[in-house]
């Protein structure tokens, strides 16, 4: 019997890197699993390979949330999980960051964290609860000044996840919403600031680059299914007594 057996899961941002872990896991672990994503062709891929079903989904686009949750609701009559895990990062330094820059990241990181949250929670208190679990970062508690708009976002999405537990506790909805906050974890996004940082300081190679970024943590650079581990605690009923909290999982990242 597998640790989420039964349950009905959406994992956003879900076609590759941590998000694609997760839903992995999750299914492997006996959830009927919905693997969210706006990359349609990696996605459908990766749902296919774990069993799982694909639905397109910008999360900065209330209509897109309705949508996927009306379809779940129709084929599977409920939701147990809602795995917020889609995200961009854009590295740059501050003076160079637009507006449009600013409200972009906030669109995708924190307003696409609302939207699934507010909806789920609509949701899941229809059929007794579940579990909501907001994938923040090391940088909603560490800043970096090549980062300034995205820290904000995950701080955002941070103190948001506690308000919104509590909102939920507070009315008995038996609905938990915690935070995991990875540090620097090797995935496609992870791979992309690595070449935009070696192309902005002019550089040929990035193996300077890599290896400045494994230095960051004590235990090295991570892996997307450490993350994966995190979620499923959460998203099972392992942690049942546990809400508005923030796991972090970053190699000692924000210890050194």
């Amino acid at each position: 019997m597998g640790r989420v057996a039964g349950k009905v899961a959406v994992v956003t941002g879900a076609a590759a890197g941590i998000g694609a872990s997760i839903a992995r896991l999750l299914a492997s672990e006996g959830a009927a699993v919905t693997v969210a994503d706006i990359d349609d062709a990696t996605g459908s891929d990766t749902a296919s390979s774990i069993g799982a079903s694909f639905r397109h989904l910008d999360v900065a686009h209330e209509d897109e949330w309705q949508a996927v949750f009306a379809e779940v609701a129709r084929a599977q009559g409920r939701l147990d999980i809602l795995v917020n895990n889609a995200g961009i990062q854009d590295t740059k330094p501050l003076e160079d960051i637009t507006l449009a820059d600013w409200r972009r990241m906030f669109s995708v990181n924190a307003d696409g964290t609302f939207l699934g949250t507010r909806l789920a929670i609509s949701a899941m208190k229809a059929t007794g609860g579940g579990s909501i679990v907001n994938i923040s970062s090391t940088f909603a508690m560490v800043a970096d000044g090549l980062n300034a708009h995205y820290c904000a976002s995950k701080a955002a999405t941070r103190h948001f996840t506690k308000a919104a537990a509590l909102y939920c506790a507070d009315r008995c909805y038996g609905i938990r919403v915690n935070s995991v906050h990875p540090g620097v974890i090797m995935t496609p996004m992870l791979e992309r600031e690595i070449h935009d940082v070696t192309r902005q300081r002019g550089l040929t190679s990035t193996e300077s680059v890599e290896r400045e970024w494994a230095s960051l943590t004590p235990l090295g650079i991570g892996d997307p299914s450490d993350i994966a581990e995190a979620v499923l605690y959460l998203a099972s009923d392992a942690s049942k007594y546990v809400t508005g909290a923030e796991l972090v999982v970053d190699g000692g990242h924000i210890i050194r």
